[in-house]
């Protein structure tokens, strides 16, 4: 009989939707070394990970799994993260943002505090480009998204090409030319050493001085030194980061301050219980009966 531990912070939730769905043959268990499967946060997943000798599949809650990268654990196991399930989430934040930038909702927040009653023009979505760096399953919805509002949409990816939403690929060299003519870049991409900085002085200077960037990916992937004198110095026009290098931000980094910079804290896509442990029961039906799991972790790519 399967015998599966859940690391969460919030145990009892996770419990109740899957006992509601009547696994057949599955054991809870408390103990790791008694376990065959984990379904559970990265994090605490990591701290028991000496004791799960016996594991044989791990399901993250997250998306982002790189805290289980380290090259000392090991891999003999499947590993499966949270995807397809925070494309619709990420586009409504997305999209919020972007909206609120083009409607100039902050700034009309504004006239009303100093009683100013100023009619500037608001600006349109519709014929405007978005260039997402990584079309994964989000970069996907989101392509999707934009064309509900009548954008060109640009992709930046390692070699597929497979979302017919995207009007344009790049790859690889291509990365500068991907960056010239958008108005709005959007980073999706997981943590790994081929995705360090790669927002860096060369590729915001690249970028349209009316542009705006949001980073929705993982911080490691802006180079902020460069990104804060950006926005200093008016190379851009502005960002949104739901993510930064250090988390939380340190209390004397200058994003707190740096001009035309929005920090949202790591809350554009919560991992709502009932989502993940859909996922979960889809890949469990999948793993009793032998077949091949849904969202495998790549360990050398490390997504």
């Amino acid at each position: 009989m399967p015998r599966l531990l859940i690391l969460s912070s919030d145990p009892d939730a996770y419990y109740k939707l899957i006992r509601s769905a009547a696994l057949p043959e599955l054991e809870f268990v408390t103990d790791p070394s008694e376990c065959d499967m984990v379904f559970g946060e990265p994090r605490l997943i990591r701290e028991v990970m000496p004791n799960l000798s016996k594991a044989k599949w791990i399901q993250s809650m997250f998306a982002g799994v790189e805290v289980l990268m380290d090259p000392s654990f090991r891999r003999d196991y499947t590993l499966t993260n949270a995807r397809g399930v925070f494309g619709e989430l990420m586009s409504e934040y997305v999209f919020g943002y972007i909206l609120a930038h083009e409607k100039k909702i902050f700034e009309r927040r504004l006239a009303q505090i100093a009683r100013k009653y100023d009619r500037f023009e608001s600006g349109v979505l519709r014929g405007k480009t978005l260039g997402l760096l990584g079309v994964g399953s989000i970069g996907s919805h989101l392509a999707g998204t934009a064309k509900h509002f009548g954008m060109t949409v640009h992709g930046f990816t390692q070699s597929s090409e497979t979302n017919k939403d995207v009007d344009v690929y790049y790859h690889g060299d291509e990365i500068l030319k991907f960056a010239a003519g958008l108005d709005y870049l959007v980073c999706v991409l997981p943590r790994t050493k081929a995705t360090d900085q790669i927002v860096d002085a060369n590729l915001l200077d690249a970028l349209p001085s009316h542009a705006v960037l949001l980073n929705v990916g993982r911080g490691n992937a802006v180079d902020e030194s460069a990104l804060e004198a950006a926005l200093k110095n008016g190379t851009i026009a502005g960002a949104i980061l739901d993510v930064t290098a250090k988390e939380p931000l340190p209390e004397d980094h200058p994003f707190w301050t740096t001009p035309n910079l929005l920090l949202t804290f790591h809350t554009s896509a919560i991992s709502y219980p009932i989502d993940i442990t859909r996922l979960f029961i889809e890949n469990y039906s999948l793993y009793i009966e032998g077949r091949p799991l849904k969202y495998q972790v790549d360990f050398e790519k490390g997504y």
